[in-house]
């Protein structure tokens, strides 16, 4: 494995979006950041700025006003790059799938190469599918992931 595909494995920056959600998932996520799970250990640094991120994390399902806005996320993100949805309303739309404006998961919108169901998920499924994505990006060997 080379030096590029072992720094994306071992240090993932991720970047987090909340769309139309309860919050459930995004406390959860954010709960998973915290020192009590200590997502350092595996290298991961939660970034606020997407030209930095390797790894989109998404909460909640995408509509029809926050679509644009998580198109604009993810080409903002340099390649390669994976996505990871979090929690049924991320997956499916969950309980709101049938409401006028949502337009379903996250996967409606942009490719999603990760999902962690779970209404709120769980902070080590998080993790979990993070580790996932980022194994992913090694695999990848820098032609992308997520595709653009």
């Amino acid at each position: 494995m080379g030096v590029y595909r072992w720094a994306r494995q071992r240090s993932p920056w991720i970047v987090h979006f909340n769309a139309a959600s309860c919050n459930g998932c995004a406390i959860e996520f954010f709960t998973a950041m915290t020192p009590i799970y200590d997502t350092e250990r595996f290298g991961i640094i939660n970034t606020g700025n997407p030209k930095h991120a390797d790894i989109l994390v998404m909460t909640g399902g995408a509509n029809h006003r926050n679509a644009r806005v998580i198109k604009n996320i993810f080409w903002q993100m340099p390649a390669p790059k994976a996505v990871v949805a979090v929690g049924v309303c991320a997956c499916s739309a969950g309980i709101f799938h049938d409401c006028y404006n949502m337009l379903g998961g996250v996967d409606k919108v942009i490719p999603v190469d990760v999902y962690v169901p779970g209404c709120a998920a769980r902070p080590e499924a998080i993790i979990e599918g993070i580790l996932r994505a980022a194994e992913l990006l090694a695999e990848s060997g820098g032609e992308g992931v997520g595709g653009d």
